[in-house]
């Protein structure tokens, strides 16, 4: 990961902001023979007492579970927008091109729930996607008794304790203003992902480019 300043959000509450939006996530781990094995799996991020979890769940008897039982250290990886930057957009274009793209990587130790907090988590994962609506027949409190019996021996609920979290949001903030507002209107024109990153670009370029700054 960049480790550049510029490429840092100043404010701590974009980036949880960020995973909120982007639930998603790939959980990486290892195994006791050091084989790396992942996951993509909606996570609920949470906070007690000051510290910040993630919550979710995977099925049972599969290698990551089985990585995550033997091995608890795991890291998250939440990806927003990519687009690539073009060094010919640039008011001096004899650079390196580049890549656009916004990530945050979450490092903690995973701990599996018991039974009843794993019920708990999935009643408030399907209200959360359901928008709240409890009425939902898809709210696992309103899922058919049988079905749950049969489901619910198959999964394993966790729960990760953040012990770190990394982000980059690198969006050409390294850029002079006339290159930064060109590229903006560049990803615009492209679309997709693109115009999601000029998106993101347009709503920092006042941070970056104080008016009346030098």
């Amino acid at each position: 990961m960049y480790k550049m300043p510029y490429f840092k959000d100043r404010e701590a509450d974009s980036v949880s902001a960020f995973m909120q939006s982007r639930p998603f996530a790939l959980v990486i781990g290892t195994d006791m023979d050091g084989l790396a094995v992942a996951t993509q799996i909606p996570l609920l991020l949470l906070e007690r007492a000051g510290v910040c979890y993630l919550q979710g769940h995977v099925m049972r008897n599969t290698d990551h579970c089985r990585a995550f039982e033997s091995n608890p250290n795991v890291l998250v990886v939440f990806t927003g927008p990519s687009a690539y930057v073009s060094a010919t957009w640039y008011t001096e274009p004899q650079g390196g091109s580049t890549w656009n793209y916004m990530t945050v990587h979450a490092r903690g130790t995973l701990r599996f729930m018991e039974d009843d907090e794993t019920l708990d988590f999935m009643q408030r994962l399907s209200l959360h996607f359901e928008d709240g609506n409890t009425a939902s027949s898809t709210v696992f409190a309103n899922l058919p008794p049988r079905y749950k019996d049969s489901l619910m021996p198959a999964i394993a609920g966790f729960e990760i304790r953040i012990e770190s979290i990394e982000h980059t949001f690198k969006l050409s903030q390294n850029r002079d203003e006339v290159s930064y507002e060109n590229i903006i209107s560049q990803l615009e024109a492209r679309g997709g992902q693109a115009a999601q990153i000029a998106e993101e670009m347009k709503m920092r370029q006042h941070l970056i480019f104080p008016p009346g700054g030098d």
